[in-house]
């Protein structure tokens, strides 16, 4: 399996490209601009794009797919299918998608936004806005920050520690990096009972 990173001005976000070794069907993941360059990488590792997965509805993540529409015929899979102008496949909590050779598991984590993914791959993870390189996703207010970290703690942090966080913007990470450093997991980290996470009064 190949992995690509695509860096886009749109606010600065990731587009990630991952397709198997000797071409073939690929997935896009969070298409925010679409370039010739990014097209160009396309083609000459011979994928063709079959499948988008969108972490989360805003625009930096998914402002690409117009364009992408109009050469590539991809399936589109987000949290929700009201978002964009282009018809999306609907996914659930642990659904699984299969491109080829290469599974993936959705993983729900809302808080960021009610929609927010994760991607897991193999021994990678394609986490939007949800997780960072030393911070986690914004929110709105502190009831979503919990179950933000409520998610997080479930579905992030029990992985394998060796994977690899590849978020919607700034550099790579892994799991056990954003477990020794990343100062915004230290306390839900040590909270034991995850329906305590719920309650805001942790976070103020």
């Amino acid at each position: 399996m190949k992995v690509f990173t695509h860096f886009s001005m749109m606010e600065y976000s990731n587009t990630y490209l991952i397709g198997p070794q000797e071409g073939g069907p690929a997935i896009l993941i969070d298409p925010g601009h679409i370039d010739i360059d990014l097209i160009e990488r396309i083609e000459r590792n011979n994928f063709t794009v079959a499948h988008v997965l969108i972490t989360h509805r805003h625009a930096a993540h998914h402002q690409g797919l117009g364009t992408l529409m109009k050469i590539y015929h991809p399936i589109v899979h987000a949290g929700s299918p009201t978002l964009f102008e282009v018809p999306v496949v609907a996914i659930e909590d642990n659904e699984q998608i299969v491109v080829g050779e290469i599974v993936i598991k959705a993983l729900q984590v809302p808080g960021h936004t009610i929609d927010s993914f994760v991607f897991h791959i193999g021994n990678a993870l394609f986490t939007g806005d949800v997780l960072y390189a030393g911070t986690i996703g914004s929110t709105t207010g502190v009831v979503e920050r919990a179950l933000l970290l409520k998610g997080i703690k479930r579905n992030i942090l029990s992985l394998d520690e060796r994977t690899v966080i590849f978020p919607g913007h700034g550099t790579i990470s892994t799991i056990k990096i954003e477990k020794m450093f990343n100062h915004d997991l230290i306390e839900a980290m040590a909270i034991d009972d995850l329906q305590q996470l719920s309650h805001p009064s942790i976070l103020t």
